[in-house]
């Protein structure tokens, strides 16, 4: 072998035979775990929906139309305790993503930050206990509930989030 072909040639093809070799490997395994990640995910939803509305026994998704964009997704509890409303705002860190729990009276069961990037000790305390447990047993008023004081753009986008869920809850109601 010339020495282009042994300094130039045989180096790519054993970096191109790992390269393939790798993808194969990569492959495989993302074919083994993709669907046992997939069932794990729907459990941990799903356990998230029976959080914020514990008297509910299992859910079905509705396509609602009309609802604010802040909306991603509705169930509809299967025994009627009422619905859940997977939410997106706009924070000031950026994306948080919710999910709330009204019953069948129109009332907020609870409210829960599944992931948010807020500013470490203000825009995060909307994911605490103090801040969230607020909403619980409001109506659509959303009366006595306030904002976090240098924490506000995270605060009311949660709020108006909230906001948002009873629009689509009224839409729910009317779709059944």
């Amino acid at each position: 072998m010339n020495s282009v072909g042994k300094d130039f040639v045989k180096p790519i093809l054993v970096l191109t035979l790992i390269c393939l070799f790798i993808s194969a490997a990569l492959a495989f395994t993302n074919q083994k775990t993709a669907p046992i990640i997939e069932q794990a995910e729907r459990t941990k939803a799903e356990e998230a929906r029976k959080e914020v509305l514990p008297d509910a026994d299992s859910f079905t998704l509705m396509e609602l139309s009309d609802i604010p964009s802040a909306v991603t997704e509705a169930y509809k509890a299967d025994n009627g305790a009422g619905y859940v409303f997977m939410l997106t705002a706009k924070g000031y860190g950026g994306d948080m993503k919710l999910i709330c729990g009204i019953d069948k009276e129109g009332k907020i069961t609870a409210c829960r930050t599944l992931s948010q990037s807020e500013t470490q000790g203000l825009g995060t305390k909307t994911t605490e206990p103090e801040f969230r447990n607020q909403f619980n047993g409001k109506d659509s008023a959303l009366s006595g509930v306030e904002t976090i004081s240098g924490a506000t753009i995270s605060s009311k986008a949660y709020i108006g989030a909230i906001k948002d869920a009873f629009t689509a809850y009224e839409a729910a109601k009317g779709a059944e």
